[in-house]
């Protein structure tokens, strides 16, 4: 997503599902039990943090949504700490008690970072209270751009149809995070979003791409949906769209830690998208960055519009061309995180053939070259600075002061530094001693490791 990040503030996002309140013993472990091959952990904290259609409001709202919360709860503490946990957050709680079930606790007992075990006390809500459900959607899909429903098969969405259709008709756009073999329960709503084991448990295993894409489309049409986002782990994302070519996004996580509740910020990213007024493969595109943002944190967790702007701006194409001094380090930092080595070189006096096949050799060196441009005595620009941004083999060109190349070459840090002949004016000898690798090209040499 290669679009300015847009303002979520003006967005209402209501959320409706199933609400859950996750808690977390953290504890030390330093030996196993007497009575059973299990370890003994010692709890020293307990922390709590809202899951399930909580942590998709949460999420909505750490990207600066006014977002509000619907769904049932019991008449517990869980219930309590829930809706303070929510509230202390800035998400609106419109919850629903009820007397005849608990509040849905998850308990995860969790030890040097890993997760031993988890403990679930719930009881499927009974779908009598569908109706405490519409009435208070009713009421709230005036003040909406967005309805998310977060399906987790628990009883809240019971009449989920009903809540479709109040939507449809105040004109709001539908997101749905499924639950279930039937998919049916969610006819007409702007965008169902399944993973692929959800989705393959409906039209069955898919082998390649085409036949994921063709059953998707078929069932995408059979249940009347704008569009169908399937999400498919290491695998990125694909998104079907009425009259639209199917639209695939790899994934964007550097290092999995914990999936526990992507699919909620996958499914807020995507609401608040869509009621910032981004298309649906932008919205989507937002939700995939989202995505490899919290699957690096422990638990279920959210990213922030900071998080995401920077992710963006991590996996926007890198510039090309005239690069200032002061962003250069960036930028070659965003080159070798991906993989790719930095040479530098001086600026030559002339664009000639020698000068081109110079060139050409010290790109050769490595992935990027960067080609530092003093100025006149004088303080003018270097005479060639144009010219040289547009050769092929130039990656950049940075702009330096006539006596300023030496510290331009410490705050590049290049992989190598080509020298055409000997050593070059206005580098000093102490500067190239500091380089990995210094080559004099024409001369035949191995690339720097």
């Amino acid at each position: 997503m290669l679009l300015p990040l847009p303002d979520f503030s003006g967005s209402r996002v209501l959320v409706v599902g199933d609400v859950m309140l996750d808690r977390y013993w953290h504890g030390a472990t330093s030996r196993i039990s007497p009575e059973a091959p299990v370890p003994v952990v010692r709890v020293g904290e307990d922390e709590v943090r809202a899951g399930g259609a909580g942590n998709v409001a949460l999420n909505a709202t750490a990207l600066g949504a006014r977002t509000t919360v619907v769904g049932l709860v019991g008449e517990d503490e869980a219930g309590r700490l829930l809706a303070a946990r929510l509230e202390a957050q800035q998400v609106r709680c419109r919850l629903q008690t009820v007397s005849d079930a608990p509040t849905i606790t998850k308990l995860r007992v969790i030890s040097r970072h890993q997760q031993l075990i988890r403990l679930d006390f719930e009881q499927t809500f009974a779908a009598q209270h569908a109706g405490l459900m519409e009435a208070a959607v009713a009421e709230l899909l005036t003040e909406a751009d967005v309805l998310i429903l977060s399906d987790y098969a628990k009883g809240t969405l019971a009449g989920v149809q009903v809540l479709i259709a109040q939507a449809r008709t105040q004109g709001v756009p539908v997101v749905v995070d499924p639950k279930g073999a039937d998919f049916s329960r969610y006819r007409g709503a702007t965008l169902v979003k399944p993973n692929l084991a959800e989705f393959e448990a409906i039209v069955g295993p898919c082998a390649d791409d085409a036949t994921l894409i063709a059953r998707g489309e078929a069932l995408r049409a059979e249940l009347e949906l704008d569009a169908l986002l399937i999400t498919r782990g290491e695998r990125g994302m694909t998104l079907l769209r009425r009259n639209a070519t199917p639209f695939q996004l790899p994934t964007r996580a550097r290092e999995v830690f914990d999936v526990t509740g992507a699919g909620d910020t996958v499914s807020a990213a995507l609401g608040c998208g869509i009621a910032a007024g981004l298309s649906l493969a932008d919205a989507t595109a937002l939700a995939n960055l989202a995505a490899g943002i919290v699957v690096g944190k422990l638990g279920t967790a959210t990213a922030t519009v900071d998080e995401v702007r920077a992710e963006m701006e991590r996996h926007a194409p890198l510039p090309q061309g005239v690069v200032s001094a002061g962003a250069i380090a960036t930028v070659r930092e965003r080159a070798r995180a991906a993989g790719e080595a930095v040479v530098a070189t001086l600026a030559p006096a002339a664009i000639d053939g020698g000068a081109l096949d110079f060139l050409d050799a010290a790109r050769a060196l490595g992935d990027r070259l960067v080609v530092i441009a003093p100025a006149a005595a004088d303080g003018s620009p270097h005479a060639l600075l144009p010219l040289l941004a547009a050769l092929r083999m130039v990656d950049w060109v940075v702009p330096a002061t006539a006596d300023g190349c030496d510290a331009l070459v410490d705050a590049i840090a290049p992989d190598a530094f080509a020298c055409r002949a000997g050593q070059p004016a206005g580098i000093t000898a102490d500067t190239l001693a500091r380089l990995p690798a210094v080559q004099n090209i024409p001369f035949t040499v191995d690339k720097a490791k």
